[in-house]
């Protein structure tokens, strides 16, 4: 059970973050390399961090390129409908947004699941802490890539308490599908509450404190 709901949460977010971030990529301009860079980069980002932290060398997306590939191929697809229909693309602008903010939600709440079950199937179960942490940076470290390569201020820092979605999204799976051994349950409950939380924010322009 275990085995597949990583593999599904691991397609669900890798598509939902390469279709996120190859549209940041192409509302900034870049070209087609630039789209795929950016696109994947978004997908997998956060999942080499986690690897490298819990010391999975080489990180598993190199090992298994199967999630490289999806990735490239997403990328490329959404490109393309883009490219089609670039004539369109200012009129379609707010529509491309909510889009946006979708799949960034689906891949955020997917990747911070797994983030949780990779780091506890790699022995780290009784580390309360790691787990948890690890599945917040899963979920927003390629986010944060895909901003700094565009030249915006990583969108975790500023809007819409966005890595407190992955954060809660994180400690509900932990604790209903690690400790509970729920897994099923687990994820549901945890992608349901990290995407309506994401949706709100975005939604209702839902922001933590700021000094200025």
């Amino acid at each position: 059970m275990r085995e597949i709901l990583i593999l599904i949460m691991e397609i669900l977010g890798t598509i939902a973050f390469s279709v996120s971030g190859t549209l940041v990529a192409a509302r900034c301009g870049l070209d087609l390399f630039g789209v795929l860079t950016v696109g994947t980069i978004t997908a997998v980002g956060g999942g080499i961090i986690r690897d490298v932290i819990i010391g999975q060398i080489p990180p598993t997306v190199f090992t298994k390129p199967e999630i490289l590939i999806l990735s490239l191929a997403t990328s490329l697809v959404v490109f393309i409908v883009a490219f089609i229909n670039s004539k369109r693309i200012k009129d379609l602008q707010q529509k491309i947004d909510s889009l946006n903010i979708f799949f960034d939600a689906v891949g955020l709440a997917a990747f911070s699941v797994t983030g949780v079950e990779v780091t506890c199937a790699a022995g780290f179960t009784d580390n309360i802490v790691l787990p948890i942490v690890l599945g917040v940076i899963t979920g927003v470290g390629g986010g944060v890539l895909r901003d700094v390569l565009v030249n915006e201020k990583p969108y975790i820092l500023i809007k819409h308490i966005y890595a407190v979605a992955s954060l809660l999204g994180s400690v509900v799976y932990y604790i209903v599908g690690i400790r509970f051994g729920h897994e099923l349950i687990g994820t549901i409950i945890s992608v349901l509450i990290t995407i309506t939380i994401r949706m709100l924010a975005a939604k209702f322009r839902w922001n933590l404190p700021k000094v200025m």
